[in-house]
């Protein structure tokens, strides 16, 4: 009997399409799955068997009578618990939001279970999604795959364990400086940060919404693609034939190459000698001006976190882990001619930045400098897990603050991704590049 919980969502679809699989016994298996896995009260903060054995149902009839909605019709995925849902608890990971109900689905899971999708449950995250990490004493901390004494990354970490372990198909998470890309790169899955406006925010706890988005962790570029299809309601980009013949690639040298563990650096040499193998020019780039704005985004992201907690958390400080609070908290201390002269010098460097890389297909980095840290280590807290926490986002940041779209790509070496950086708005063209270079990868 084929274990369909450790396939891609899209040969889930396929195969319900092919009658080989019903949803209703792909998604009872998938709960069966987290009944038996020692970490799943790590990884779920809350199942939603009800609505889900429904949506599966629902789905099985469609596709018995062949009408499917959506090649990922059927298919089961876990939810950040950022995103509302319905009649079931949302509270992103923080004691400030302790059983907060919301009465109507957020936009994009409104039209993923449109498109078919069947909702497993909500997923454990940093708390109100400001971590790089994954670490999350208040509810709980997900495990990574590949180090069950490390953190999962952050803050989409239960979205990318969901996966990782099989429970789930793929996982739904948001992006603010890293929080698909950090914990789909140290679990070693494909993770699509979309370009910022692409995908609503409607209904989703806000962070920093000038930074905010959604995106799919998945088993592959393959399955990215098609999340992102259900979640906007368009046709998924077409993959055949993508190669990497011709193809440009800028290996960004700025801040991203510094730093590096071992095992990061190795996995990237080998993915651009890899990429060079398949037939991509890969050239080196430098691009100093993004010095400024990397060394601005403590305050760009801060002002706004505070912005749109402050209150919150003044009125009940203890509920929050302390370092997380107190970053936060630093958003207090800066002035707006100071955070807006900041925003409008980063707005050139944004335009500077996509003259300067119009002749790539994209940009190319390690998706982190490092590998995952251990949790007993991060509790100590201290300067160990502010120092960590910001090397964690370094490189991931760096493309939150153009704005444009991202995959990070396993590279074969555990915890180890590389990323690439497109124009916004471009995703089908950089899905379609992923693919190819997916591909390379694997070879």
């Amino acid at each position: 009997m084929t274990d369909w919980t450790k396939a891609t969502a899209a040969e889930m679809g396929r195969a319900i399409g092919r009658g080989e699989v019903d949803p209703v016994d792909l998604t009872q298996g998938f709960y069966d799955a987290i009944a038996a896995e020692p970490a799943s009260d790590r990884i779920y903060a809350r199942l939603t068997e009800e609505r889900a054995m429904a949506e599966a149902l629902a789905a099985s009839k469609r596709a018995r009578d062949g009408v499917r909605r959506h090649p990922l019709d059927g298919v089961p995925i876990s939810w950040k618990d950022l995103y509302d849902t319905a009649g079931v608890v949302t509270e992103a990971g923080s004691g400030l939001l302790a059983g907060r109900v919301p009465d109507r689905d957020a936009k994009v899971l409104r039209a993923a279970t449109l498109a078919g999708t069947v909702c497993l449950g909500k997923t454990h995250m940093s708390e109100l999604a400001f971590s790089g990490l994954g670490l999350n004493p208040v509810t709980a901390t997900a495990p990574c795959v590949n180090d069950p004494e490390a953190v999962a990354g952050g803050s989409s970490s239960g979205a990318a364990a969901s996966v990782a372990f099989g429970l789930a198909a793929a996982g739904i998470g948001s992006d603010t400086g890293g929080s698909v890309r950090l914990p789909a790169c140290w679990n070693d899955l494909v993770g699509l940060k979309t370009s910022s406006g692409r995908l609503s925010l409607e209904g989703a706890v806000p962070l920093i919404t000038s930074f905010d988005t959604v995106g799919p962790l998945a088993r592959s570029v393959e399955d990215a693609a098609l999340l992102l299809s259900a979640m906007e309601g368009k046709p998924a980009p077409d993959l055949r034939g993508a190669s990497l013949k011709g193809r440009r690639f800028a290996m960004l040298q700025t801040v991203v190459m510094e730093d590096l563990d071992e095992a990061p650096a190795r996995a990237f040499a080998d993915a651009v000698a890899r990429f060079r193998d398949a037939g991509a020019e890969v050239v080196e780039l430098d691009f100093p001006q993004i010095g400024a704005p990397h060394r601005d985004s403590g305050m760009l992201y801060t002002v706004e976190a505070w912005a749109t907690w402050g209150e919150a958390i003044k009125a009940n400080p203890n509920a929050m882990f302390a370092p997380i609070r107190e970053r936060f908290e630093s958003g207090a201390t800066h002035d707006a001619a100071t955070y807006k002269a900041a925003w409008q010098h980063l707005e050139d460097v944004r335009r500077a930045w996509w003259r300067e890389t119009a002749s790539f297909d994209a940009v190319i980095c390690p998706t982190a400098p490092n590998l995952p840290a251990k949790k007993d280590k991060l509790m100590e807290q201290g300067d160990y897990y502010v120092s960590e926490n910001l090397r964690t986002l370094r490189n991931t940041r760096i493309g939150n603050l153009l704005g444009g779209g991202i995959v990070t790509l396993p590279t074969g070496v555990p915890s180890c991704g590389v990323s690439l950086m497109a124009p916004p708005m471009t995703e089908p063209r950089l899905l379609r590049l992923a693919h190819a270079a997916e591909a390379a990868l694997k070879v």
